[in-house]
């Protein structure tokens, strides 16, 4: 048990954690802030079904259309940089309503962009709520969690994200059945392509409601001198059996001892940052390498480019994020049990060799324009591998990254550290997003050869840097 641990069960006057009067309030609570997550994924995926109209709707090349779809990633980057301040100034609950206004925004002036730069820049807002909901979700569930629950209540985060991808296509599904195969077709006097856009304002304001029912997080409150109110959460959250006066106080002490890590922290040794914030980096660039927002910003469009027709690929799309989900609640299960290591390794072969089956099924794509076809054989051999590809990252790297990076790092570095590899992270998949339609368009098959080599080199990269970190207390990091 750490020496955290030790003085939250002291606290509570025994020697087990206590455990909340009312653990299905808790867990409401917990959901509420996670709908920041399903929105992240929600607002991350659903581009994927607008991008072959709107590439039509404006009459853009690859290059632009690229730009365009990761234009959210600048608002993502610049959100999550921003954020922490923010709600250190104003609270985690005002963070998440401005996050929920963002959101609103983007959706209603991407449904209804008269122009593409303007598309573009309400791309940018919805990210900047995305970064901050990638930011804020997690650390308000971690104040408010009960110590027993913790754990479990965490996961929350990351399973909002995956439903929140798998209902944007789904949504995006039927409303192209609705406008009969047309992502352009007329529904209700709009086009199919700005209702998919356009419907997130419903999760958005959900958000927004469901902030103002939920508690301000006590540590926030202890900040700022409303100690009353913050016991009275505490009591909500925790049970009424904990010493709200010493839980009150060690979370009061744990503030002011607190060291705040700084970009300096990270420097030293001869390549200017420490090799455990290189090992962070390189996880987080390596993650994306492998090409997996490929298959959420832009499946659709992939499927379609291969001769699949549109409803199908707006099916395939759903079936991926669905297996998507399996992976994640697979990693949630082992991640603990066989640890972090292992698990990446069997992500990585498995990655590599799904994505290398992918790169020989794409060389078979033949003709040009609305006449593409490709073999029988090869065509189910490219949606097994897409299937099997995203099914090996998400009981691995999806989760298994994320729990590194918030385990690996000595304490006295862990936040600034976490924020480098975080920035290395939006950078990556930035590359990869504004890379694609300009590599597919030269060689669909030579992108998934590139995805397969990175997957691949990630398998040495585990081996040889990469720290086991289960089962250690994060004190033991160093």
């Amino acid at each position: 048990m750490t020496s955290r641990s030790t003085e939250q069960a002291s606290a509570s006057g025994g020697g087990r954690p206590p455990h909340p009067d009312h653990l299905g309030h808790v867990i409401f609570i917990t959901a509420a802030a996670a709908m920041g997550g399903f929105l992240f994924g929600y607002d991350s995926s659903v581009i994927n079904g607008a991008v072959v109209a709107i590439r039509d709707r404006f009459d853009v090349g690859s290059g632009t259309l690229a730009q365009v779809i990761a234009a959210a990633l600048i608002g993502c980057a610049l959100g999550a940089a921003t954020a922490g301040r923010i709600a250190d100034r104003i609270g985690r609950i005002r963070c998440m309503q401005i996050a929920a206004a963002l959101f609103t925004a983007s959706a209603i002036g991407s449904a209804l962009p008269f122009a593409l730069w303007d598309l573009a820049l309400w791309r940018v807002i919805g990210g900047f709520g995305i970064g901050m909901a990638s930011v804020i979700g997690p650390a308000y569930i971690a104040e408010v969690s009960p110590p027993a629950y913790r754990g479990r209540l965490a996961s929350f985060q990351q399973a909002a994200i995956v439903i929140g991808i798998a209902v944007s296509q789904l949504v995006n599904w039927g409303i192209l059945n609705l406008a009969d195969g047309d992502q352009r077709g007329k529904v209700g006097g709009f086009e199919a392509w700005q209702w998919m856009l356009g419907v997130m304002v419903v999760p958005a304001v959900l958000y927004g409601l469901m902030s103002f029912v939920i508690p301000e997080s006590p540590r926030f409150l202890i900040s700022i001198g409303r100690d009353a109110d913050a016991k009275k959460v505490l009591a909500e959250v925790e049970g009424s059996g904990v010493d709200l006066e010493a839980r009150a106080a060690e979370i009061e002490h744990a503030m002011r001892s607190e060291h705040k890590s700084t970009f300096r922290d990270l420097l030293g040794g001869r390549f200017a940052f420490l090799p455990i914030v290189w090992i962070g980096i390189g996880l987080s660039v390596f993650q994306q390498l492998v090409g997996i927002n490929v298959i959420f910003y832009y499946s659709s469009s992939l499927w379609q480019s291969v001769g699949i027709d549109p409803t199908s690929s707006f099916l395939y799309s759903f079936t991926t994020s669905i297996i998507n989900i399996v992976g994640t609640v697979i990693a949630m299960i082992f991640v603990d049990r066989l640890g972090r290591k292992p698990l990446a390794l069997i992500g990585s072969v498995g990655m590599a060799v799904s994505l290398a089956f992918a790169a020989w099924a794409f060389s078979y794509k033949e003709g040009t324009g609305d006449n593409i076809t490709m073999p029988d054989t090869q065509g189910t051999v490219a949606l097994v591998a897409a299937h099997s590809f995203v099914l090996f990252f998400a009981l691995s790297w999806g989760v298994v990254v994320w729990v590194l990076l918030g385990e690996m790092f000595p304490n006295r570095i862990r936040a600034a550290a976490l924020g480098v590899a975080a920035a290395a992270q939006w950078i990556a998949n930035w590359v990869i997003t504004v890379t694609f339609p300009t590599l597919s368009d030269w060689n669909l098959s030579g992108a998934y050869v590139i995805y397969a080599v990175f997957a691949a080199l990630s398998v040495p990269f585990i081996l040889k840097w990469v720290p086991e970190t289960k089962g250690k207390a994060l004190e033991e990091m160093g």
